[in-house]
This record gives structure tokens, sequence and C-alpha cells, in this order.
């Protein structure tokens, strides 16, 4: 008996440390991608063979801000295989931007103005999570009808906290 308690005991110290480590890595995971923004919405091929210098462009034209200096990217690529299908909804975009405070302005304005549209498209700009986050993330969209019909303000805190305000 005494045997079996002390393997529980251990067994439950593991899944501590468990629980702590995956909390850990989301963390870092959500650390490392801050200067990412997604952008979703994109028609598959529109940025021709220069992406970079195409969302230079179009970010610049729907957030309607004049970057100073102009936006520099680290790195910008599609997420995911390419498809044939063109029904499908096409790949997301994922850039990293070199200076933080653009990728603040970017997504300061894609939340206030909401979808942007380009052509019949809407196009949306996220910041990038991990997928644990963007689980989290998630939850709370289960909430949102109920709070909406409530007529209650509410929002998300980075990376996953939900406030609410009633009057």
């Amino acid at each position: 008996m005494g045997s079996l308690e002390t393997q529980i005991a251990t067994s439950q110290d593991r899944d501590q440390d468990l629980l702590y480590l995956k909390s850990k890595l989301t963390d870092l995971e959500d650390r490392s991608q801050r200067d990412n923004i997604c952008l979703l919405g994109i028609p598959e091929n529109e940025e021709g063979t220069e992406i970079q210098a195409f969302l230079s462009s179009t970010l610049s034209k729907l957030t309607s801000l004049d970057f100073d200096p102009p936006l520099e990217f680290q790195r910008a690529h599609r997420v995911g295989p390419k498809c044939s299908d063109t029904s499908l909804r096409p790949r997301p975009i994922i850039a990293c931007l070199l200076l933080h405070n653009q990728n603040r302005q970017i997504l300061q304005a894609a939340c206030s103005h909401g979808p942007f549209r380009i052509g019949q498209r809407d196009i949306r700009i996220t910041a990038d999570y991990s997928k644990d986050t963007n689980e989290r993330r998630k939850a709370f969209l289960a909430l949102r009808p109920r709070v909406c019909q409530l007529e209650i303000k509410y929002g998300l805190f980075d990376p996953a906290r939900m406030w609410v305000t009633k009057n």
C-alpha cells in the first residue's frame, strides 16, 4: 500500500511538472512570435514573387498608416501546403517585422478597423500566437453571443484573458 501511495505522489508531481513545462513552452513560443502578424484572406499568388514588397505596399494601403522608416520584414511566407483547389480558403501569410512598434501600429489599426477589403475579399490581420494560446482564445468564442445579447462590452487581453464591462 505504501508503494502505491508513493507512486501516486510521484505521478502527481510529474503531472504538475509537465503542466508547468507546457505553460513555459507556450509562453516561449508566444514571445518568439510576438513580432509576427498573420494576414488571412489574401488570395493565393496575389503577392507574386516579392512577398515583402507586396506586404509593404498592401499594409500601408489597408491601414492608411505612413510608416517612417518604411516597413521592413525579417521574413514573410505562406503557411501550410499549397493546394490546387481554388475554392478553398487561401493559406495565411505570416510576416515577421523588424520593428516591434510597427507591428503594434498595424495590429491596433486592424483592431479598430475590423476586416479590410481587397476587391471582393475580406482581409483580416491578427497577431500570431502559438497553437495552445489560439485554443485558449477560441474558448471565449462560445461566450461571445451571450455577452452581445446582454449588451456587455468585452475584449481579449494578450494573450488569452477576457475582460467584460457592464455600463
